[in-house]
């Protein structure tokens, strides 16, 4: 017996209209048959009132996965818990280190926010925090990838983010983690920022799934500002995953964005809020 899947983007860098608004960051409501989650909540409340506008009701919320710890991906968790009372957190424990971006000489703060982090650990001591070094089962047949192996050598150039604000001390990222399921034609995967680099993420997801079919793989893939040489290595490896479905978003970049809708024009979609996709689970 099949179930349907639906994901709705929340929270993104763009916006369809219908006074929906966007933001830095990125939010997906997904109703994975009956049972219903948020991958990411955005960097503001802002996701309350879009989910509002799309007719999403939050407090039937059960998980909230949260992708890594930056500001942008959970600042509007407090908004969220504040509706959705009964939601169990899936996070990294990695993803509570302060973080910080360096830039230009200067850096700054771009961790989980103080109010939410101590949100975050009053669900820890009520037994509603889930911890995923490893990767975890959430409902049946969708699971969260937990730290992703960087085994490649084309996408490790990560240079910008650090642990303490002098920049000293390098935030390797070990808390970036993915969604993924099986649906008719192959794996669904759902990105936040894939700092792991996105082909890495999708060959450990391959591997300890045993499922070599990738049928769609959406969200931030952090090709912002990815040289040609990275781009282009990129898009060849993506190429043996056999993808049907490409929804860059977030931290993709416009010019990757570009480039994946010139080579995919097919097989492409944007992830704007309002955005909906839709498959089968078997």
């Amino acid at each position: 017996m099949t179930q349907k899947v639906k994901i709705t983007t929340l929270v993104e860098d763009t916006a369809q209209g219908n006074g929906l608004t966007s933001e830095h960051g990125i939010s997906f409501w997904i109703e994975y048959g009956s049972r219903k989650l948020l991958f990411d909540t955005g960097q503001s409340s802002i996701i309350i009132r879009n989910a509002q506008i799309l007719g999403i009701d939050l407090s039937q919320t059960e998980a909230v996965v949260i992708s890594h710890g930056h500001y942008d991906h959970t600042g509007g968790l407090e908004a969220v818990l504040s509706i959705a009372k009964k939601a169990k957190i899936y996070i990294h424990p990695n993803a509570l280190d302060r973080k910080y971006s360096y830039h230009g000489g200067s850096s700054r703060f771009v961790g989980i926010a103080g109010g939410v982090k101590s949100i975050i650990e009053s669900h820890v001591q009520t037994n509603a925090v889930v911890w995923t070094k490893e990767p975890t089962e959430i409902f049946d047949g969708l699971f969260v990838t937990g730290q992703v192996p960087k085994t490649n050598d084309f996408e490790i150039d990560e240079d910008e983010f650090f642990l303490d604000e002098y920049a000293q001390k390098s935030d390797e990222l070990p808390d970036d983690q993915s969604l993924f399921f099986r649906a008719k034609g192959g794996l669904v995967v759902v990105l936040g920022c894939a700092h792991a680099g996105v082909i890495n993420i999708l060959n450990y997801i391959t591997k300890i799934s045993g499922i070599s079919e990738v049928y769609a793989v959406m969200g931030g893939m952090h090709l912002v500002g990815a040289s040609k040489e990275k781009m282009a290595k990129v898009m060849d490896n993506l190429e043996k995953f056999g993808l049907q479905k490409i929804g860059p978003g977030h931290c993709t970049g416009s010019e990757a964005a570009l480039e994946l809708r010139k080579v995919y024009p097919r097989r492409c979609f944007m992830c704007s809020v309002g955005t909906e996709f839709e498959c089968e689970v078997p």
